[in-house]
């Protein structure tokens, strides 16, 4: 009987950690450490970020946040308005930082916030989706437009915002890019000199890497 005791009272503590976060069981929900702040790109709004939050919803993740920022301003004013979100989630959640995931123009907003309005203080993990980091001759198409001309390869906001270091402060950087990016050109544009720079796998367009089901998980996996 004492060995049948023991025997079940073993077999209740492996089922029991097969569930526990840190175990062989996934418990993704219970790794999220940060709010996550979704920063989208130009001439798009909070609702592309739809596919991507549910599915961090699925996982069990819950302090989630995406805004729709002004796609007629500067990035520089885009990124103040990114500055005072981020305080307002840190007072809201108790959290000393966040985690970024941008999308297309929304890297470089969110990248100026980082290099020049103190952000490295308080984002841990920052992701680029298709980001024009060092710009996109797409933008030629639309120089006319502000922000869009920022965009420009060789732009004087893009000369400041990457002169010196790519990737300043102890935020754990991460670019995401697709070969068929049409926006993007060329798609190499997202890579960063100090981040872990990834290519996405099969021909996604600008959009598409950032809802796609393979990228989504090595992201996730990127800010735990």
């Amino acid at each position: 009987m004492r060995k049948l005791i023991l025997a079940a009272f073993a077999s209740a503590v492996v089922s029991l950690a097969l569930f526990m976060p840190g175990s062989g069981g996934h418990d993704a929900g219970a790794a999220q450490s940060n709010p996550i702040l979704f920063v989208h790109g130009y001439t798009s709004n909070a609702s592309t970020w739809n596919t991507m939050i549910s599915r961090f919803q699925a996982d069990g993740y819950t302090q989630l946040y995406a805004y729709s920022f002004s796609n007629t301003s500067s990035n520089a004013t885009v990124a103040s308005a990114i500055a005072t979100r981020v305080s307002q989630i840190k007072a809201a959640t108790g959290a000393t930082k966040v985690d970024i995931i941008a999308h297309s123009m929304g890297s470089l907003s969110s990248r100026y916030y980082l290099k020049n309005l103190g952000g490295t203080a308080n984002v841990d993990d920052w992701v680029s989706i298709a980001g024009p980091n060092h710009g996109t001759t797409w933008a030629y198409g639309c120089f006319f437009f502000s922000p869009c001309n920022q965009m420009l390869p060789g732009s004087s906001f893009l000369n400041a915002l990457n002169s010196g270091d790519e990737t300043p402060g102890a935020v754990t950087y991460g670019t995401w890019r697709t070969t068929c990016d049409e926006l993007v050109l060329p798609s190499t544009s997202t890579i960063l000199t100090g981040a872990t720079n990834t290519t996405a796998a099969g021909c996604l367009s600008h959009s598409g890497i950032k809802d796609d089901a393979t990228t989504y998980t090595q992201i996730r996996n990127f800010i735990q």
